[in-house]
């Protein structure tokens, strides 16, 4: 880094650090001050980071604020005893808007306009990005044997262009818990739908968007996809990437389709079927554009504070927050810079807090490993290259424990926890908080697969027993309804909007509130004699057991 940026870092540092420490063992743990979870948030929402975008000056900079915080509160380097720093390679694609073209022929003659029909971006990282083929309706895009459903049936898909439904298929009377009743599973994730296209061979798809089912506005679509992308270098092995991934509106996709003589509404409704098969629609689609390569990496950054029982020492307690956010992107209202204050500069400041309260408190059995993952806004590539290429074998983090998207509005009496129903984290955190009066609120919109939208999802697919710890929306001194009024708000006016930035009038009782649970969390299972453990039920259970075995 250049002289200027350490002098910088360094500066603000003294700012945020100022304080009285208390002593490294032997006393009462650090507290979780508001006080200092603002300062942390202050800077990391500044202008001057310029969105944390990874790998650009911004994101450099969020990267070595965190590591000079770690050193300073005394938390040691957690990627080979030497660094603070693992590098994560990435590449960055942008398709050059004037050449993005796609159109439809055949039964149907369109051309689609970019970003207001459709917005696409390419599906690896290549100089031009062409694919043409005929679009092929697949429903919900999903095979899960689990749930006896298969939406291909054998249909051969190889160089066509599918049109697929977000979510689920939705649940009936007769099954409620199909594919996890109301919550959304992994099937009905954007990224699933993708994957399983790769994996049978087609150039490309469109996902249809309404807000209702992919539960966030079109302009989210255009603000997080219409830019650059990052990927992760692809494995040799895996099979041949997309031409180019989208999205279209519910109305484009209605169009289109009735120009083939064929029914949006009716066959959405047939995709609800086991019986549904996959629908040929005799329109050509005709993709293409032009983009720009870099190839660059960022860095998670990794800090641990040692546990003091010989025994357990080499376990770990995981706290995580991602400390990415878009950059620069398309203005709105004359600002472009996309800020991310509560998405997830808050997330950042908290467990920064707590790692702070850790070195300088009273120490667990256990370690404690304190995890800030870059490009989750990208589609988790950060924690999804930790959960590949652990800093300590994943078989011996007992747990972890994430934030994302911190309560900024105040103190709550309940909280929503990714999670809390597949593991024992769950019951352990519900029994934690219950003497203080605060009680574990199911997910208010379990249609949003919000257990698969963040970094805790990739230490699950690794083994790790794993939640997302964030406040409910009943919040002390509020009227009723007014914690969901808030998040309504947030998620319509700033959730990946450059309005989503820091405002002196912050509430951060509850985001220290917050904080001080996880930490107590983290500690409590720092010193328990009984790891926890998936649920019977739970998709990770058996790659756990098989990890840990012998343990």
């Amino acid at each position: 880094m250049t002289r200027f940026r350490m002098l910088l870092v360094t500066a603000c540092f003294g700012l945020v650090s100022a304080g009285p420490a208390l002593a490294q063992n032997g006393s009462a743990p650090a507290g979780i001050r508001p006080t200092e979870i603002d300062a942390h948030l202050r800077f990391l929402s500044s202008d001057l980071l310029e969105g944390r975008a990874p790998a650009t000056r911004g994101g450099q900079l969020a990267e070595e604020y965190i590591a000079s915080q770690l050193k300073t509160f005394g938390v040691e380097p957690g990627v080979g005893d030497t660094s603070y720093f693992q590098r994560v390679p990435i590449d960055v694609v942008k398709a050059d808007p004037k050449t993005v073209r796609v159109t439809a022929t055949g039964k149907a003659n369109a051309t689609f306009r970019f970003p207001d029909d459709v917005v696409v971006w390419a599906g690896s990282a290549k100089d031009a990005s062409n694919a043409r083929g005929e679009l092929v309706f697949v429903g919900y895009g999903a095979t899960a044997p689990e749930y006896k459903w298969d939406d291909f049936k054998g249909t051969d898909v190889r160089g066509k262009i599918l049109l697929v439904l977000v979510n689920d298929p939705p649940a009936p009377a007769s099954e409620p818990n199909l594919f996890g009743g109301k919550a959304m599973t992994y099937y009905g994730r954007w990224t699933y739908k993708f994957e399983e296209a790769e994996r049978r061979g087609a150039a490309g798809m469109l996902i249809v968007h309404t807000t209702a089912a992919a539960s966030y506005p079109w302009h989210v679509v255009v603000n997080s996809w219409s830019t650059e992308q990052r990927l992760l270098a692809r494995d040799p092995a895996s099979p041949a990437p997309l031409a180019f991934r989208g999205w279209i509106t519910d109305s484009a996709a209605t169009a289109v389709l009735a120009q083939a003589g064929l029914n949006m509404a009716t066959l959405r409704k047939q995709a609800e079927s086991r019986a549904f098969r996959p629908v040929a629609t005799g329109i050509t689609i005709d993709a293409s554009m032009r983009n720009s390569l870099q190839h660059l990496s960022a860095n998670n950054v990794v800090g641990v504070v040692r546990g003091i029982d010989p025994k357990v020492r080499d376990e770990y307690v995981a706290y995580s927050a991602h400390w990415d956010h878009f950059g620069i992107g398309p203005a709105v209202d004359g600002d472009s810079i996309y800020n991310g204050a509560v998405d997830n500069a808050s997330g950042v400041a908290s467990v920064l807090t707590i790692a702070h309260a850790a070195a300088e408190g009273v120490k667990p059995r256990r370690s404690q490993l304190f995890i800030f993952v870059t490009a989750e806004e990208a589609g988790l590539l950060g924690s999804a290259y930790f959960g590949e290429h652990p800093t300590v074998p994943a078989s011996k983090i007992v747990a972890a424990l994430n934030m994302d998207v911190v309560t900024l509005s105040g103190r709550v009496r309940d909280l929503n926890v990714m999670g809390d129903n597949k593991s024992s984290i769950g019951p352990e955190l519900a029994r934690l908080v219950a003497s203080e009066g605060i009680h574990l609120s199911p997910d208010a919109h379990p249609e949003a697969g919000h257990f698969y939208r963040s970094d805790h999802f990739s230490f699950a697919k690794a083994g790790i027993p794993s939640v997302s710890i964030g406040a409910g929306e009943d919040y002390l001194g509020r009227p009723a309804g007014w914690g969901l009024q808030q998040s309504e708000d947030y998620t319509e006016h700033r959730y990946h909007q450059p309005s989503d930035e820091y405002r002196a009038d912050f509430d951060l009782r509850g985001a220290a509130q917050l904080a001080e649970i996880v930490y107590r969390l983290g500690t409590t299972i720092g010193n328990a004699e009984v790891v926890p453990t998936w649920n019977a039920d739970a998709e990770f259970k058996a790659l756990r057991d098989a990890s840990r075995k012998g343990l």
